[in-house]
């Protein structure tokens, strides 16, 4: 993946939420992604601990891009999430975070992708599995315009 393509789906460029929640993309390839997400206060819960729903939310985008990777500069593949299923076994107040997803099995519009949340210690956050469909346009690895 070159460098415009990870700005564009893991920088500021993003839209609404995807730049609210401030991640960062560190790889991106066939059925892996890998995001980062640098904890700042507004991730956090009452109790000063990274917020489930950050977790899981982290979890859902890394699972779709694990079946979505577009080669193509300026061009993308969508999913849209069928389920997923958050596990969280671990929290923390700070640092960073790395969001592991791999895409496990699928067909031409179906997929499977597990994950895994580490904080900067080693520490298992949360795992997750998901399912997604691929968007109509999107089955083809070119894709479709960003």
């Amino acid at each position: 993946m070159n460098d415009e393509s990870l700005h564009i789906r893991g920088g500021q460029d993003l839209p609404g939420f995807h730049n609210l929640l401030g991640y960062r993309q560190v790889s991106w390839e066939e059925n892996e992604a890998v995001i980062e997400l640098d904890l700042q206060p507004r991730h956090l819960n009452l109790g000063g601990v990274i917020h489930g729903g950050v977790l899981t939310s982290l979890l859902d985008i890394v699972l779709a891009e694990a079946g979505t990777y577009c080669p193509y500069p300026g061009r993308m593949r969508k999913a849209i999430t069928l389920s997923l299923t958050t596990t969280f076994t671990g929290q923390c107040s700070g640092g960073t975070i790395r969001v592991t997803g791999c895409k496990r099995a699928g067909g031409t519009r179906i997929f499977n992708s597990t994950g895994e949340v580490h904080d900067d210690k080693g520490n298992l956050l949360a795992i997750a599995e998901g399912t997604f469909r691929i968007r109509s346009g999107s089955e083809k690895p070119e894709g479709v315009p960003i």
